[in-house]
């Protein structure tokens, strides 16, 4: 092919690609806090964040399981009593960081809120 000579190209590919390379009109929120001044409290953040996540799809399988008889009275009894520790000590740990619930719920963009 001699380099001066132009490459066909579909026209509407072109076109998704140049509107994904368009820079967004709305401003870019911050999702996490990450100020350098300051990294560990967006590292709790973040941490915690994650920690909260699992935490609730534990939860999430620890009812299935006791819907489904699969659990013993003690072993309910015991996996109540973690999971209220667990909770106490990520309230424990958001007060330290400074943190409120909503910052645990990132904003994922077109996917949504995190939680």
């Amino acid at each position: 092919m001699n380099t001066t000579q132009s490459v066909k190209t579909d026209s509407r590919c072109m076109g998704d690609f140049a509107q994904l390379m368009t820079p967004a009109t709305e401003p870019c929120r911050p999702r996490i806090k990450l100020d350098p001044e300051n990294v560990k409290n967006g590292l709790g953040q973040l941490v915690l964040t994650v920690v909260e996540l699992v935490r609730q799809l534990l939860e999430r399988q620890a009812l299935r399981r006791m819907e489904g008889g699969s659990l013993n009275d003690e072993e309910v009894e015991r996996l109540g009593t973690t999971f209220m520790r667990l909770a106490e000590e990520i309230d424990r740990l958001k007060i330290e960081f400074g943190l409120e619930d909503e910052d645990l719920n990132l904003d994922l963009g077109p996917l949504g809120k995190l939680l």
